[in-house]
């Protein structure tokens, strides 16, 4: 593609951008909600399927395994034949197999309806950053990517908090009903406020595609059934076989002339970069801090899942009502101390999190805590995906925000595979074998008194490993270099209207 594509001025110019932004933000809601909803569910998916912890857990890893694996190509494919489109394809599947999951009546095909819920999510997220990219200039794009990051932050605290009201008054079953009419509301918006974007001709990378998709899922799949196994040969060969199958895939995409599935170029990027190790460090933590809080809350607690969830209320206040004034200050500050602030105060609320919970602690206790996640939440997401993209050429926008959101969701996925693990092993370690512990046909609902020290012990030591992940994000936005339009004059803004090549 030449640099005249990159130096064309927005496709859309941002006030009638702002319809069209708000109509993908209900979809993209949806779909983050799907992400962390399950977790208040586990106790009654458990009794009403049947099934065990780890089974459960993949009804959520497969979800997010099915939405990390395709989104490089799919960011690709909304720049081959338009974001709008391939939004309105994901659309629908994802709403026609959020029905078939509520239908379900066996874990194995729970897990299978969550794999086509997730291919119908990664056809949708990165067209929602792209249309930012496109139709936004660069020096407004950190009010047009709150929105996005409150979207993201609020969905993925929200999640519980929906989630345990609906198990309660109308059961599992309906977490994923609720998605049904959601997704015809939102498919009608995008059909008439979303615009028709020009389209690049983009020549596709099958073999990036399949070296990516099975190096991801043997590393994952390794690690999640690990414990299961007791880590035998067979469970690190196929750990090692999968990053062997990912170093290919890098080595492939710096061999491949025509046009990789992720240009490493965008990488030459300093920023684009180190968001991607932060927003990776941020989407396992948020998946994975979710498990034990919910499971301690319900199962030493004795909370019922929407008393559970309401554990939630502050995060998703305090971050949503942070996120537009975040928003304009991305714009006018360094993303350094901006982001570096909310992913300071993530990782101690974490800690500060784990201290307290014991058997018998009260609710505010919890809930300090609680509200620091909020404030991180409310820092975090504008700042780091504003700066991901704000020097993308125009041709790749899609490329850029799948590689961006593909690294945010491996992110994901690595936490619930890796908080899955860790839990497992804590229980081991911290409660006896035995008929009433909480493998049980009635799961963590109907934990006795005598295991809650035990069990309390294991799930607080569980959420410190998302607290340590946190700090390599942390020191990778404490790297961010200040962004162009910070340093140019005002009488130069237009020239902020695009982003400079990268590479």
């Amino acid at each position: 593609m030449t640099s005249q594509v990159e130096a064309t001025p927005p496709e859309v110019k941002a006030p009638s951008a702002w319809p069209a932004l708000w109509a993908l933000v209900i979809g993209f809601f949806m779909i983050l909600v799907d992400t962390t909803i399950v977790s208040v569910a586990t106790p009654a998916i458990m009794d009403g399927l049947h099934s065990d912890v780890n089974a459960v857990i993949w009804v959520t890893s497969a979800y997010l395994l099915a939405y990390a694996v395709p989104l490089l190509i799919t960011g690709r494919l909304g720049d081959r034949f338009g974001p709008k489109r391939v939004y309105l394809i994901g659309l629908t599947l994802f709403t026609l197999s959020s029905l078939w999951c509520g239908l379900t009546g066996s874990i194995e095909m729970l897990i299978i309806a969550r794999v086509f819920q997730g291919l119908g999510a990664a056809m949708m997220t990165p067209q929602t950053m792209a249309v930012i990219t496109r139709t936004f200039p660069a020096d407004q794009r950190g009010r047009a990517m709150s929105l996005w990051g409150a979207t993201a932050g609020v969905a993925t605290l929200v999640g519980p908090i929906l989630g345990g009201v609906l198990i309660d008054s109308l059961g599992w079953e309906w977490i994923f009903f609720i998605n049904v009419p959601i997704g015809v509301i939102a498919f009608v918006l995008a059909m008439r406020l979303v615009p028709n974007l020009p389209t690049h001709v983009h020549r596709f990378d099958w073999l990036g595609v399949a070296l990516s998709a099975v190096g991801l899922f043997m590393v994952v799949f390794g690690i999640q059934e690990g414990q299961k196994y007791d880590w035998n040969v067979w469970v690190w060969s196929l750990i090692i076989a999968g990053v062997v199958v990912l170093v290919l895939f890098v080595v492939w995409q710096a061999r491949n002339r025509k046009e990789p599935l992720m240009p490493l170029k965008l990488f030459s990027d300093r920023n684009f970069s180190l968001a991607n190790v932060a927003i990776t460090a941020v989407g396992f933590s948020i998946t994975a801090m979710a498990f034990p809080l919910m499971l301690f809350a319900q199962g030493v607690l004795g909370l019922s899942p929407t008393r559970a969830a309401l554990l939630m209320v502050p995060m998703a206040v305090i971050s949503g009502g942070l996120s537009p004034y975040v928003g304009k200050l991305t714009d006018r500050a360094h993303p350094r101390y901006v982001a570096g602030f909310g992913l300071l105060c993530f990782p101690v609320a974490l800690v500060w999190l784990a201290m307290v919970m014991t058997p018998g602690v009260a609710i505010w206790k919890l809930l300090l805590p609680i509200a620091l996640i909020g404030v991180a939440n409310g820092f975090m997401w504008a700042p780091l995906s504003s700066t991901a993209t704000r020097n993308l050429p125009m041709h790749q926008a899609g490329a850029g925000a799948g590689i961006y959101n593909t690294t945010r969701q491996f992110g994901a996925v690595l936490g619930s595979a890796g908080i899955a693990v860790l839990m497992d092993a804590q229980i081991s370690a911290n409660l006896p074998a035995s008929p009433g512990g909480v493998r049980g046909e009635g799961g963590v609902a109907k934990l006795p008194a005598f295991l809650h020290e035990g069990f309390s012990t294991a799930m607080a030591h569980s959420i410190l490993l998302p607290a340590g992940v946190l700090v390599i994000g942390l020191i990778a936005v404490l790297c961010f270099t200040a962004p162009g339009h910070l340093s140019r004059k005002p009488a130069a803004s237009g020239s902020t209207a695009e982003p400079a090549p990268v590479g």
